[in-house]
């Protein structure tokens, strides 16, 4: 894109100056004046730009195996940091680069050790208990409601089998 009479490539970014990405592309600037001799025409270098920029972009590889070798160390010790001598210390890289080369990585068909192990999927449902057990609750008392003529009809035999009991002894003793 044109910014006044600057080209600016499309690989420099406000981002170009970190590490992890990659050096940015020197940006080409066009003629000043007519006068200079040899220096290339607008429209060659326009041919010249689309033909480094499709270079550049065929030959850009994300350099997953040189991260994946730096930063080993700091990928094996936790998702998040890790507790050392008392103090909590965070990463060596951040949680976005490190998920950037763990895509990379899952890309390119290679095995991600460093993930956490996965929990026990949760059990315990949600929700009150009573709301969940109501209906088995019913269905226990209609259950029950069915014995219930013979558990009265046992109830009112013991219960007369023991006033019978304390009828005799009162008997015996008197």
């Amino acid at each position: 894109r044109f910014l006044g009479r600057r080209l600016i490539s499309i690989f420099e970014t406000p981002f170009s100056s970190s590490s992890f990405l990659p050096a940015p592309t020197p940006a080409l600037r066009l003629r000043s004046s007519p006068s200079q001799i040899g220096a290339p025409s607008p429209s060659q270098m326009a041919g010249n730009l689309i033909k480094s920029v499709a270079k550049a972009v065929g030959e850009y590889q994300y350099p997953w195996r040189d991260r994946l070798t730096k930063y080993k160390d700091e990928l094996s010790k936790g998702v998040w940091g890790y507790w050392h001598l008392g103090a909590w210390k965070p990463l060596g890289i951040s949680a976005r680069r490190r998920a950037r080369l763990r895509k990379e990585v899952l890309l390119a068909g290679e095995d991600w050790p460093y993930d956490p192990e996965r929990k026990e999927m949760r059990t315990k449902r949600k929700g009150h208990k009573c709301d969940r057990i109501s209906a088995e609750k019913r269905a226990n008392t209609a259950e029950l409601m069915k014995k219930m003529p013979q558990m009265l009809a046992d109830y009112r035999k013991k219960k007369w089998e023991k006033k019978m009991n304390e009828e005799d002894a009162a008997a015996k003793k008197s």
